[in-house]
């Protein structure tokens, strides 16, 4: 029984790159009798052993011989199998039956193989040709000698025949698929990356652990859960480099699924509150942070669901029932998305409104943050239309096995460590964070008022005025009165002494412009400007009063 064997490379040369390094081939269906894959040389990439490719079908019980033919090769070398009976020919003809034969498309010794170009030899890659009997299959092995795709492809030759079996494909390495063996050190490579971030966050939590706001808390609880899920997933992919596909393998991938779900949920939720100004701009969110809660919690019982679904439900059996896992991930996805720029922007405008520049700057930066990290993958994503645009090309993913894996998760992973490091940095804790965060820039208004810039200096210039104990004491009220009318008094509190009998709140403005200006924004003032609650003008002038 002859069958058309180009339909089959066509297919297989445009499907999806293979997610396991042993793969399933039978006659039951046509894209079925064909699999490839990449394939590593020993020296492409290293290993103790030297990569093969085996084939190994089911025994059949029968009275009479039953073939099944069977070819190896590199993809650019498929020219070179079959041979055109003439120019007009509709297709090739791949099989070398006994008609074959007498048309001298191949010999009698090939009989039951695939029929392969006279030049055949001339390739640099081996090509092997062969048939096996079902009665006792011997598995054929092929020796790869360089790096390249490679597929196996099968034809029933016996009228009749049915045949199922595995085809493994088996690098020098470990038992990784080639197409993923880079994520391997990418992420171990990000693990550590985050666990550098970790350590230097650790670092300064501890320095301040006296003055840590909330919000705070929560970015140090999501790295250390970003470098527990990415350990789990370099251990995932390193379990399976060395065990296979196995029960185990399949336990921790359902895992790394679930931790990959928690941590999407886990990034909205804390780019949510960080957007609504919790810990900065609000001391608490209320009832507000309940409803945040139960929307991450929602979409990572969704996430969850899908995890799962994507990893029991294949393509071909996909029906209407799909939409129900997809629509509920895709509405709260939406929610978070929709929520959080419009928060974003609330909170600028605010910020904006009370002149509170400081803060108003910190958030800006996030906001350019999330565009930047928008234009990078629209960018990313419109330039590599153009390399997916050729997808239906048979050499799409031959040409394109040993880096779609970065196009399709890698670098998506950088652009979120990114992200979550540029996060961190602007939320970092330094000294007198929570006096930032309740408290509030003196901004000039329309109706009169102090600026951040005019405040330090009016006091300086009020200093001479100020009102001695003596006139408190001798003139009250009204001394204060008289010499406010003749300019000698000012409204304004007595300052605070420091020890070394300077006035303290001339320098205390300055240090904190300065802090405002040059450092973070929760690095706001130094030691020299902290007022102790006895130190404050106000309880200075009770305390000049009942002493006077």
């Amino acid at each position: 029984m002859r069958t058309s064997v180009s339909a089959l490379l066509a297919f297989a040369f445009s499907g999806a790159l293979i997610a396991a390094n042993e793969l399933g081939i039978d006659n039951a269906k046509d894209h079925n009798r064909q699999q490839c894959s990449g394939m590593y040389s020993k020296k492409g990439w290293g290993g103790d052993t030297d990569p093969f490719i085996r084939t190994t079908l089911e025994k059949r019980p029968s009275d009479q011989d039953v073939f099944v033919s069977l070819v190896v090769f590199e993809f650019r070398d498929e020219d070179l199998i079959g041979v055109w009976p003439s120019i007009d020919a509709p297709e090739k003809e791949y099989i070398c039956t006994q008609a074959n034969i007498e048309k001298k498309y191949c010999n009698s010794t090939e009989l039951g193989h695939f029929i392969l170009s006279p030049n055949a030899s001339e390739s640099r890659n081996q090509i092997l040709s062969t048939k096996i009997n079902l009665k006792d299959p011997k598995p054929p092995k092929y020796d790869v000698e360089r790096t390249g795709y490679y597929c196996v492809g099968s034809s029933p030759f016996s009228d009749g025949a049915e045949y199922k079996g595995m085809v493994e494909f088996r690098n020098a390495y470990g038992r990784l698929p080639a197409a993923q063996i880079a994520k391997l050190p990418f992420y171990a490579g990000i693990t550590i990356a985050y666990a550098v971030i970790g350590i230097f966050w650790a670092f300064l939590y501890v320095q301040n652990r006296h003055d840590i706001l909330p919000v705070q808390n929560y970015i140090t609880a999501i790295i250390i859960f970003l470098i527990v899920e990415q350990l789990m997933t370099w251990g995932f992919y390193d379990y399976q480099n060395n065990h296979g596909s196995n029960a185990i393998a399949k336990v921790l991938l359902i895992i790394v699924s679930i931790l990959n779900a928690g941590r999407n949920s886990f990034s909205f939720f804390l780019l949510l509150i960080v957007c609504m100004g919790y810990g900065v701009v609000k001391p608490s969110l209320g009832k507000t942070m309940v409803y945040v809660r139960f929307l991450a919690i929602a979409h990572f019982v969704f996430g969850v669901i899908y995890a799962v679904a994507s990893l029991s439900i294949t393509p071909d059996n996909a029906g209407p029932l799909v939409l129900f896992v997809i629509l509920p991930l895709a509405g709260t996805l939406t929610a978070f998305y929709v929520w959080t720029l419009n928060s974003l922007n609330y909170t600028m405008k605010d910020l904006l409104e009370r002149k509170q520049s400081v803060k108003a700057m910190m958030y800006k930066k996030l906001w350019w943050c999330i565009l930047g990290s928008i234009i990078v993958i629209f960018g990313f994503f419109f330039l590599n239309s153009f390399t997916f645009a050729e997808r239906s090309s048979p050499d799409f993913v031959p040409r394109h096995w040993k880096t779609r894996w970065f196009i399709l998760d890698g670098w998506l992973n950088l652009v979120y460590m990114v992200d979550i490091a540029y996060v961190a940095y602007l939320w970092r804790p330094t000294a007198n964070n929570r006096r930032f965060a309740m408290s509030d820039e003196i901004a000039q208004d329309d109706e009169g008022g102090f600026d951040m810039g005019s405040f330090g200096g009016s006091l300086d210039e009020e200093d001479a005025r100020s009102p001695t104990r003596e006139d408190m004491v001798n003139g009250g009220v009204g001394g204060a009165g008289e010499a406010r009318g003749k300019g000698e008094l000012s409204p304004v509190p007595p300052k605070p002494v420091n020890e070394g009998g300077g006035l303290g709140i001339s320098g205390a403005s300055k240090n904190q412009r300065s802090s405002l200006d040059g450092e973070t924004i929760f690095a706001v003032g130094e030691d020299g400007d902290r007022w102790s609650e006895d130190e404050s003008p106000r309880h200075s002038e009770e305390k000049q009063k009942l002493t006077g």
